[in-house]
C-alpha cells in the first residue's frame, strides 16, 4: 500500500511517539491515500511543502477501519471524544460524551493502523453541533462526505512505524495548493450551511434521542 504524508519539510523516517497527543485518533503518524490530498496538507497560506512518500505491507499488521460495516459514526465520535478537547459548556454536552465514550468505545490496544475519517477544523465542528443537539446523526452522517475530505491512516504502533518505507518526497507549492484546499474547505461549510441545521427534523435521530432511547451499537438505525 501506498501512503503519503504532507509536512513543511522532508521526512525519511518518522518517529515513534514523536506526534501530537491530541490529533484525532492520539499520538500518530497521520498519512493519506490520495496524493493531491497529502500536498493540501502540506501547504500553508504562505509556505511549500513536501509530500512524503511510503509503501507499507499490512499483511501482518493489525488494521482498524472505523469505516468498515462492523463500526458507525458513533464509534468515530467515541475516539475522536478521548483523543480531541472538546470545551463541554452544557448538561446534554457532557452527557453526551459519557454516553458516547460508555457505549461506543473502541479499545485501540493491539492496534498498529487506525483507518477513518480526518477531523480538520470543519470536520470537528460537525462533530460538536452533534453532541450539542444542533444537528441529528443522519446530518451528520451527510456532513462527513462534504468536501470530499476522504479517510487517514493512522500509524500507532512500533511494529506500523517498523513496516513504513520512505520512497521519495515531491515539492508542493503554496500558490498552487493553498488555494485548492481552500476551495474544498469552502465547499464543505456551503454544503453544512445548505443543511438548514436550524431547523427541527422530526423523526430524526439527534443526541438526546440516543441517549433516552439507550441505543447502542447494534441498534440498525445507527
Amino acid at each position: 500500500m501506498l501512503l503519503y504524508h504532507g509536512s513543511d519539510h522532508i521526512i525519511e523516517k518518522p518517529e515513534f511517539g514523536a506526534g501530537k497527543k491530541h490529533n484525532d485518533y492520539g499520538r500518530g503518524f497521520y498519512c493519506t491515500q490520495n496524493i493531491e490530498l497529502a500536498k493540501e496538507w502540506a501547504v500553508s497560506e504562505d509556505a511549500d511543502g513536501y509530500v512524503n512518500k511510503y509503501s507499507i505491507y499490512t499483511s501482518k499488521l493489525e488494521v482498524l477501519d472505523i469505516n468498515s460495516d462492523k463500526y458507525t459514526m458513533m464509534h468515530w465520535l467515541g475516539i475522536l471524544l478521548k483523543n480531541r478537547i472538546f470545551t463541554l459548556t452544557t448538561p446534554l454536552e457532557r452527557e453526551a460524551k459519557q454516553y458516547i465514550l460508555d457505549n461506543f468505545n473502541i479499545s485501540l490496544d493491539g492496534i498498529d493502523i487506525v483507518k477513518g475519517y480526518r477531523a480538520d477544523d470543519s470536520y470537528f465542528s460537525y462533530a460538536r453541533d452533534f453532541i450539542s443537539g444542533v444537528i441529528s446523526y443522519e446530518q451528520l452522517s451527510k456532513a462527513m462526505r462534504l468536501g470530499k475530505l476522504g479517510e487517514q491512516y493512522c500509524l500507532i504502533s512500533k511494529k506500523a512505524f517498523a513496516a513504513l518505507e520512505y520512497t521519495g518526497s515531491e515539492y508542493a507549492n503554496f500558490k498552487e495548493w493553498y488555494p485548492r484546499k481552500m476551495l474544498r474547505d469552502m465547499y464543505a461549510r456551503k454544503g453544512y450551511k445548505d443543511m438548514e441545521k436550524e431547523s427541527y427534523r422530526r423523526g430524526e435521530l439527534y443526541i438526546s434521542r440516543i441517549i433516552d432511547e439507550e441505543i447502542k451499537k447494534d441498534d440498525l438505525r445507527i
